[in-house]
């Protein structure tokens, strides 16, 4: 062991590792495990029948399933579509590639809640795209799909896009030279280089819909028992002064998607391994 760390300490460009390992921890747990910590410590102050009256109650258990449903749906959308962007801006030339690229990036810095006025103002009945259609968009579960395909999508596009960059073409040309086709090339050379990063995009885009906010409450509607996210309840428990209702809910949404992104990183991990291994 001891010769183990002197031998970290000697390959180690910058010194400091135990200065750095220390302020990383201090960081890490003032930043976010103290934060956390407080949630489920205030919960705690409900007996069980309070906290069960609480986060299963009809209201709150429909916002679980639309929350977790459109973030679910609106992360492999994006998993197609933000794979297909990736490999247009990394394989093509093509005029204004530069201002697309840029593009990608603009849900980052748009204000969420910017971007929810305009989706909503764009798919209302009466909106520009919504107009075209016979049946609703704005309002409903799918206005908070698309609500959230726009501010994952750059998630899955710059996880994907570097892979790509370091994938040789050289590996596609003599994959075609021994006989195979593109279907079989890209399922069985440039699909397993993409997986692991593919996962990371879709956990990400994931998580980051789970939370959503601003840019959705523009455009559900926010009716209770349809198209009311879980955010939105917690909201409404804080501005009625109900802080031990909100942490009871927000614990509900911290526990499933720490369960959930764990198993999409044990997923993750098994890939790499297989595919490693082969």
């Amino acid at each position: 062991m001891e010769l183990t760390l002197k031998k970290r300490k000697r390959n180690t460009i910058i010194p400091g590792f135990s200065l750095t390992l220390g302020y990383t921890m201090l960081y890490l747990s003032v930043i976010v495990l103290l934060p956390l910590s407080m949630v489920f410590f205030n919960t705690l102050s409900l007996s069980w029948s309070e906290l069960w009256e609480t986060i299963a109650h009809p209201r709150a258990v429909a916002s679980y399933k639309l929350s977790f449903g459109t973030a679910l749906a609106a992360g492999l959308i994006n998993v197609v579509f933000g794979t297909i962007i990736a490999w247009v801006l990394v394989r093509y030339q093509f005029p204004g590639k530069r201002i697309v690229d840029g593009l990608v990036d603009l849900p980052f810095a748009l204000p969420t809640a910017v971007a929810g006025i305009a989706l909503a103002t764009l798919y209302s009945p009466n909106g520009w795209i919504g107009q075209f259609f016979d049946f609703k968009i704005a309002f409903t579960p799918i206005g908070i799909v698309i609500a959230l395909i726009f501010i994952g999508l750059p998630f899955v596009v710059r996880t994907v896009q570097p892979v790509l960059q370091n994938l040789s073409r050289e590996i596609e040309e003599a994959s075609a030279s021994l006989g195979a086709t593109r279907l079989q090339t890209f399922t069985k050379v440039i699909f397993p280089e993409l997986l692991p990063a593919i996962i990371t995009g879709f956990s990400l885009a994931f998580a980051r819909s789970l939370g959503e906010y601003g840019s959705v409450v523009f455009i559900a509607g926010n009716m209770p028992m349809k198209t009311e996210i879980t955010p939105l309840i917690i909201m409404t428990k804080l501005e009625q002064y109900d802080y031990v209702g909100a942490t009871a809910i927000a614990t509900v949404m911290l526990v499933t998607s720490f369960a959930l992104l764990l198993l999409i990183n044990i997923i993750q991990w098994y890939t790499n391994r297989k595919f490693n291994v082969q």
